[in-house]
């Protein structure tokens, strides 16, 4: 695994949270499509706790797959917790990005709501007044520990109504062996690249010289590396939709120029960041922007590579932008006594647990969202060190605007669209007109 440390030192990255969103949105975190629901859960005793009160409790949480470990994870965690909190009765329900938000809107349409959900948007649950304020089911302890650039992500009106679970950074991943042979130098620029993707199709065929991924897994990471490399994005200075500016049209025309030439993946509207890692891997894509996990992914697939990081290129002599990506925990506002505020907020006080919670982070190679959490995987893993640096001050989603999953599912749209031959000016200003209206 090649070391992060070197990267950061020579950057001026200004890093802009696995799924991500995970999954479906990032999950963009660096979530997966596991197809599989799963459950954790086990029973709890009558005898008292001597922690807390003894009045029974039952706490019901709804949590995304990230990878083959979560299910796992959750199971232990369960076991562990009702082992030292008996009189709390913790069932943990796993379920895969594909599945999850089918899942919670059919609980909550059927007024069954979760008591917890760890997914990655919050806003639409907020706005249909279906959440407690965080601190309401967190201790001020624990809330402490959380970098607040993260919590920003969860404020509406002056309120976080949600807490960060964990988080991913992006930044380019290039196949050092690969550049050397094609005799190019690692693009910093729209031009570079242009002429490094070019050098690299000549000196073999066979290899994509840069991967993209605009599927429905993950497209709206590929609008924010674009256009917040063209100094455009989601939204204005003042927060305002922004979708149809020129800096965003410029940037994804010249998104889909890239596959057009040739110079990329046959297939961005299908082949998806792990299909991207894969080729990675296996030495067919040369360049691709992805998250820190990356080499959790490498090392796990049995890969052997020579590969090194990099600034995201850019254009227009703006500063290079890296997409962060988190994911949340929530509390559903189900009429709770204080006995069960109490359970829910002793759940959380377990799960941040520094070494707990590092555990959990460091399991499918993402990033901390708390100070606490980051100090110990800085000092355990030398090469999350940089990344642990610059996670408390990335650039996100809009995520706490409720238009968000629209938009999402809007420019991934859009990129789509443009890659069949739409007019990219045309598409994204009917988009804008539409979220906007």
């Amino acid at each position: 695994m090649k070391k992060f440390v070197a990267l950061f030192l020579a950057l001026t990255l200004t890093c802009g949270l696995a799924a991500c969103g995970g999954g479906n949105g990032s999950g963009d975190s660096g979530s997966t499509n596991d197809d599989s629901g799963s459950s954790a859960a086990e029973d709890s005793t009558d005898t008292t706790d001597e922690g807390g009160s003894d009045e029974q409790a039952a706490i019901n949480v709804i949590a995304a797959q990230y990878g083959q470990n979560t299910t796992k994870w959750w199971a232990d965690f369960v076991k562990d917790f009702t082992t030292e909190y008996p009189n709390i009765d913790l069932t943990v329900e796993v379920e895969s990005w594909n599945d999850i938000y089918t899942v919670v809107n059919t609980r909550i349409s059927n007024n069954d709501a979760p008591d917890i959900l760890n997914i990655d948007v919050f806003a639409n649950y907020q706005a249909d007044d279906l959440l407690l304020p965080a601190e309401d089911f967190v201790s001020k302890e624990t809330y402490d520990k959380m970098y607040p650039a993260f919590l920003e992500q969860s404020d509406v009106d002056g309120t976080i109504w949600a807490i960060p679970d964990l988080a991913s950074a992006r930044a380019l991943y290039y196949n050092a062996d690969i550049l050397e042979a094609a005799n190019v130098e690692v693009p910093t620029t729209w031009d570079e690249l242009t002429e490094a993707c070019k050098a690299i199709k000549e000196y073999d065929s066979k290899i994509y010289p840069w991967g993209i991924d605009m599927t429905t897994d993950e497209g709206q990471a590929a609008f924010a590396y674009y256009t917040w490399n063209n100094g455009g994005g989601f939204v204005d200075d003042d927060g305002n939709w922004a979708l149809n500016s020129a800096e965003n049209v410029e940037a994804i025309k010249y998104a889909v120029s890239l596959v057009n030439d040739g110079y990329t993946n046959s297939d961005p509207s299908n082949d998806t960041r792990y299909d991207l890692q894969d080729m990675f891997g296996a030495g067919q894509v040369a360049m691709m922007i992805g998250p820190n996990s990356i080499p959790t992914y490498i090392a796990d697939g049995g890969y052997s590579i020579n590969y090194e990081v990099a600034p995201i290129p850019t254009n227009g002599g703006n500063d290079s932008v890296s997409a962060g990506v988190m994911d949340r925990f929530m509390c559903f506002d189900n009429g709770y006594s204080d006995a069960e505020l109490d359970a829910i907020k002793t759940f959380f006080d377990y799960f941040y647990e520094d070494e707990r919670y590092s555990d959990w982070v460091l399991m499918e190679g993402f990033l901390p969202a708390t100070s606490t959490g980051g100090e110990i995987l800085a000092e355990a893993d030398e090469s999350m060190a940089s990344w642990v640096d610059i996670v408390g001050s990335c650039k996100f989603y809009p995520t706490a605007k409720t238009e968000w999953d629209d938009v999402k599912q809007g420019v991934i749209n859009v990129e789509q669209q443009a890659l069949l031959g739409g007019d990219v000016q045309e598409l994204l200003d009917e988009l804008q007109a539409e979220i906007a209206e």
